[in-house]
């Protein structure tokens, strides 16, 4: 058993506690609270005057997939030959171990569950996993969920990556609709023929992977993860979902200050990011921190994410802190790092935030999680100690 004893923790979901205890078993954490008998055998870490936090969340991430300054030899996030390709796997070009400084950065700076996703080349990319950060020999060894969910894009990328770049389908917005609605049309109907024919194997149809792929979108078990930048565009994927009734959750909101309240009818989840960067396409052009509160106010379910490698991950709570500077409640801050993106993944069962028989994921800090100077002293995974400062 190990204790961690002394600090100020901050649960995120029960409240403060102040010189409390956390009791660690089997990986889990078995007590909280202040006042905690400690058992005479059980190892402790005193924390006596640093902040105690669960480790943080990333709902958006391509760490792993792309390998941090190799180049195109370990560009493993858009299979860009077809911009629909639901049947590749995140999973499958995830480098794991050590070596990935991108891992490693998140790790170090107590980002402990990451959702690794295809990138946004393609209007259908492919399955998220979502992972836990401390590296290991395989991927399967990190996996916390797969599939997470099924990558789409809609705006910018998928017509430049096709119709400037490559002169082919689709060109327009009106394409990249079309090739969702006609890949979930095929699936919906693959599917009901492979129900329909389940006790006559011999008019079943061939087992399609790509088709595969996407029943667990149309059963209702991942929701479609859309890029969009742009309000219109998220409005063109919700359409589309609509006539499946299949759910989504919108990747990016750059313009989610235009259209907050609509989404929040919506019960649409948003996770919203990069921020820590410049506007580089025109879809970007309103990037703004003063979108969170936005959000917020309307009643939005939403994360705040980097994209890594869009951006160093360890920005992440750099990013919750320029929120709460424009507007943003910093309760709703640290909660957009930490149980809201488990929620909205669909973890929260097990982490984003300090409770009992939850994952002992932990973040251990000098200071203020949302201030720049503190540092981040350790962090467990499991219950383990992965990092040390």
């Amino acid at each position: 058993m190990l204790a961690i004893k002394g600090g100020k923790i901050l649960t995120i979901t029960k409240g403060v506690i102040e010189d409390g205890i956390i009791l660690i078993e089997g990986g889990k954490i078995s007590k909280v609270g202040k006042g905690v008998k400690v058992p005479k055998d059980a190892e402790v870490i005193d924390v006596s005057g640093k902040v105690v936090m669960p480790g943080l969340v990333e709902a958006h991430s391509h760490i792993g997939i792309w390998e941090e300054g190799i180049g195109w030899a370990g560009s493993d996030g858009n299979e860009m030959t077809n911009p629909a390709t639901p049947e590749v796997k995140a999973m499958d070009g995830i480098k794991a171990n050590a070596d990935e400084t991108g891992l490693r950065a998140a790790l170090e700076a107590g980002i402990t569950t990451v959702n690794i996703m295809p990138g946004s080349a393609n209007v259908i990319g492919g399955w998220g996993v979502v992972v836990k950060t401390a590296p290991k020999t395989t991927v399967e060894d990190m996996v916390l969920m797969h599939p997470s969910g099924m990558k789409c894009a809609f705006g910018e990328n998928p017509m430049r990556v096709y119709g400037a770049d490559k002169k082919q389908y689709p060109s327009t917005r009106m394409g990249e609709a079309a090739i969702l609605r006609k890949w979930l049309q095929d699936a919906k109907t693959y599917m009901e023929k492979r129900e329909r024919f389940k006790d006559e194997p011999e008019k079943l149809p061939d087992t399609n992977l790509q088709l595969e792929a996407l029943i667990p979108v149309l059963k209702g078990e991942i929701p479609l993860k859309v890029h969009s930048h742009r309000a219109d565009d998220i409005a063109i994927a919700i359409r589309v979902a609509e006539e499946f009734d299949v759910k989504l959750t919108w990747e990016h909101a750059t313009e989610g200050h235009r259209n907050a309240e609509w989404i929040a009818k919506k019960g649409i989840p948003a996770v919203w990011g990069p921020s820590l960067m410049s506007r580089p396409k025109w879809e970007m052009r309103e990037l703004n921190f003063k979108t969170p509160k936005a959000l917020y106010d309307a009643g939005v379910k939403f994360a705040i994410q980097t994209d890594s490698t869009g951006q160093d991950i360890s920005f992440l709570p750099i990013c919750a802190a320029l929120a709460v500077r424009n507007g943003l409640p910093r309760d709703a801050a640290l909660r957009a790092i930490t149980i809201d993106p488990a929620e909205i993944l669909g973890v929260a069962d097990k982490v984003g935030s300090i409770e009992e028989g939850k994952d002992a994921d932990i973040r251990i800090l000098s200071g203020d999680p949302l201030d720049v100077l503190s540092n981040v002293e350790m962090v467990l995974i499991n219950g383990k100690v992965e990092y040390k400062a």
